[in-house]
């Protein structure tokens, strides 16, 4: 098993299979949120679920529409099971927040490359914040 620190979490403990790319998340942009699907073409995760999934990308991307958006997705049971990023705006936060999703962002090391697409990954939010690597 392998630990990665995050500087900032919020959530549930959450385990779960990881969805990974090194592209950014716009909930308004980059997805079909009733399909469940990456529904732009240019994205690296398109055509592909997100619904109950570990999203682990890059950025957040995105304005206050996208905190709706989660909030939206959230009560439709649509959400991914959480959201991981290297780098994290406040506007996703505030969604997230507003959604009750696990979050978690700023780690040492480049998550989208040290966590291989479809690992089993546990996010532990408590002090301190720790995404595991289990299989």
């Amino acid at each position: 098993m392998t630990a990665y620190p995050a500087r900032a979490a919020m959530g549930r403990k959450v385990r779960g299979q990881a969805l990974v790319a090194s592209d950014g998340f716009s909930a308004r942009y980059d997805l079909d949120r009733i399909a469940g699907v990456f529904s732009r073409p240019q994205h690296a995760l398109f055509g592909r679920s997100y619904v109950g999934l570990v999203l682990i990308l890059d950025r957040a991307k995105g304005g206050v529409a996208t905190a709706w958006m989660l909030h939206e997705m959230a009560a439709r049971g649509m959400l991914p099971a959480a959201l991981v990023f290297n780098t994290v705006n406040p506007i996703m936060v505030q969604g997230a927040a507003l959604a009750d999703a696990t979050m978690m962002s700023g780690f040492d090391v480049d998550i989208t490359r040290v966590v291989a697409d479809g690992a089993l990954v546990e996010l532990d939010t408590a002090a301190p914040a720790l995404l595991r690597v289990l299989g």
